[in-house]
C-alpha cells in the first residue's frame, strides 16, 4: 500500500457507515484523510477512532447545498492541497418508497443528495484531477443502481441510475487524461440507511449481511492500483443475496 501513502483524500459521508469504513482503511494505509457529513460531532467521533501516521480531519457538509460543498473542498485544497482520491459515499433513502406512497418533495430531497451531491462533488474535484492528469473518484453506488429493486425503492432505484451513468460518462470523457473513476455497487449493507427500510432490520439479519468493512477492503484495493489500471465497477454482495 506504498502507493497511497500521503495521497489527499476527501470522504463524503464519512462519518458512519461505508463511508466511515473507507476512510478508516484509507488513512490506516498512510492517505491523509478530510471526511464530511452534516453532522460534525458524529465526524468528530468517527475520525478519533481511526489510526494513521495522519490525523483524519473533519468538515463539515451538506450535499445538497451547493455552498457547502465549496465550503468544504475549499477547507481540504487550503490546508492539505488538491484531492487525490475522492469517495462520494453520502446518500440517503427513505421509508415510502413506492410510487403510490411517495410524496414529491421525497423525490427532490432524494435526487439532490444522491444525484445532484455527487455530481457537484466530482465537478469540483476534476479541473485539478485533470490539470495534473491523476486522480480517483469512487462513486458508492448500489445494487439498485444496476437493477431496479423494490427493495431500494422508486426514487433511490432512480438516484442511483443516474449516479451510475454519470460516473460511466465522465469517466469515458476523462480516460484520456489520466483520471479514473469507480462506480462500486454494494448490496445489502448493514449502515445506518437500514433504519429507514419499511419493515425494521432484525440484528440477525445485520450480522448477515455486508458489513462497511467488506466494502472498504474492496475500495482500498482499487485506490492502490497503478494510475494505469482502472476499474469502471464493481459489485459487491451478501453471499446469501439473489443477483439476478
Amino acid at each position: 500500500m506504498d502507493a497511497l501513502k500521503d495521497k489527499i483524500v476527501a470522504v463524503t459521508g464519512g462519518g458512519t457507515g461505508i463511508g466511515e469504513g473507507i476512510a478508516t482503511a484509507l488513512a490506516a494505509a498512510g492517505c491523509r484523510v478530510t471526511i464530511g457529513g452534516r453532522r460534525l460531532e458524529k465526524l468528530q467521533s468517527a475520525a478519533q477512532s481511526m489510526t494513521g501516521p495522519h490525523p483524519v480531519r473533519c468538515h463539515a457538509i451538506n450535499v445538497a447545498d451547493a455552498a457547502s460543498i465549496e465550503a468544504f473542498f475549499d477547507d481540504v485544497t487550503q490546508n492539505v492541497g488538491d484531492v487525490d482520491i475522492l469517495v462520494n459515499s453520502a446518500g440517503i433513502n427513505i421509508q415510502n418508497r413506492t410510487m403510490a406512497e411517495m410524496a414529491p418533495e421525497d423525490w427532490e430531497r432524494v435526487l439532490q443528495i444522491n444525484a445532484t451531491g455527487a455530481y457537484r462533488c466530482m465537478h469540483r474535484v476534476l479541473p485539478a484531477m485533470r490539470k495534473r492528469r491523476d486522480g480517483l473518484i469512487v462513486n458508492i453506488s448500489s445494487v439498485a443502481g444496476k437493477r431496479a429493486i423494490s427493495l431500494g425503492g422508486v426514487v433511490y432505484c432512480a438516484s442511483k441510475f443516474a449516479m451510475t451513468a454519470l460516473g460511466t460518462a465522465v469517466s469515458n470523457e476523462v480516460r484520456e487524461e489520466g483520471v479514473r473513476i469507480t462506480n462500486v455497487y454494494p448490496g445489502e449493507v448493514n449502515t445506518p440507511i437500514l433504519e429507514n427500510r419499511p419493515v425494521k432490520v432484525t440484528d440477525e439479519h445485520k450480522a448477515s449481511i455486508l458489513q462497511p468493512e467488506d466494502i472498504a477492503s474492496v475500495v482500498l484495493s482499487i485506490c492502490a492500483l497503478p494510475p494505469r489500471a482502472n476499474v469502471p465497477e464493481i459489485v459487491i454482495k451478501p453471499t446469501r443475496q439473489e443477483w439476478v
